[in-house]
């Protein structure tokens, strides 16, 4: 897939990635906005991950790694350009850094109801965990 372009987001990709993220991702969260985002690649310039095509967003994964857990967030692709391996291509950039910083296992959050999803991390090697449920709060 030598058209494709990984590279890490930078805070003018802002509001593109927003614009992706609601034609793109399943599901909203309460950081999914411009400070939300701003603050994620202030604190962690190498966490929000971009597939590119022609200077247009066609993927992204968020590849956040506190120290001690590697998580995967926002991996998403365009309905147009799914089924061509670009998740494929974000998650083994996610992998490398993670194994670069020292991960040992890596968590991926997904929606419940999100099939497809399901079988895409399946068929990437991941397996799911019944026996946790996320807890949250919001602030």
């Amino acid at each position: 897939m030598t058209d494709l372009d990984i590279r890490l987001a930078a805070l003018p990709d802002i509001d593109a990635v927003l614009r992706f993220w609601r034609e793109a991702a399943e599901g909203t969260s309460v950081t999914d906005d411009h400070d939300g985002v701003a603050q994620l690649i202030l604190r962690d310039p190498e966490a929000l991950i971009l597939a590119e095509r022609d200077g247009r967003i066609t993927g992204t994964v968020i590849a956040g790694f506190d120290g001690w857990r590697c998580s995967a967030y926002r991996l998403a692709v365009h309905p147009d350009c799914r089924r061509q391996g670009i998740a494929t291509a974000l998650m083994e950039a996610a992998e490398r850094r993670f194994a670069a910083l020292g991960g040992r296992r890596i968590d991926a959050m997904v929606l419940e109801s999100n099939d497809r999803a399901h079988r895409t991390w399946g068929a990437a090697g991941y397996h799911r965990e019944d026996h946790w449920r996320r807890w949250i709060k919001s602030l």
